[in-house]
């Protein structure tokens, strides 16, 4: 499957979940997730907000922030990714003077997490 976002409407969010200032994003969105290539511009923030039912991977293109993850700062510059894992709570704040722009990947995980794991080897 291919995705073009330059086929999608660019949308405009201000105060994403109780944030400040302004964020511009492109969504696709389907059962399994969504992937939102996102621009939080200078002086604007992502609100504090809980990850019910989904990981949140934010991978930086450009600019400097910061999130705050189950309550750790986490500094966010080119090339670095932020996860909050389903049942974490963060917010992302764009602390530069230029426009963070992030790629974010929403993975829905409807399955509890046991926090087991397969056992390599016999």
């Amino acid at each position: 499957m291919l995705l073009d976002f330059n086929d999608i409407k660019e949308m405009t969010v201000p105060g994403m979940n109780n944030g400040t200032g302004m964020m511009t994003a492109k969504m696709y969105i389907d059962e399994q997730g969504k992937i939102i290539p996102c621009t939080i511009h200078a002086g604007g923030s992502i609100g504090l907000h809980k990850h019910e039912t989904s990981d949140d991977i934010n991978y930086v293109l450009s600019g400097n922030g910061k999130a705050i993850c189950d309550g750790k700062q986490e500094i966010l510059k080119k090339g670095t990714c932020h996860i909050c894992k389903k049942g974490s709570e963060h917010s992302i704040i764009n602390t530069g003077d230029e426009d963070l722009v992030l790629i974010t990947v929403v993975v829905e995980r409807s399955i509890p997490d046991s926090g087991q794991r397969p056992i390599s080897g016999t």
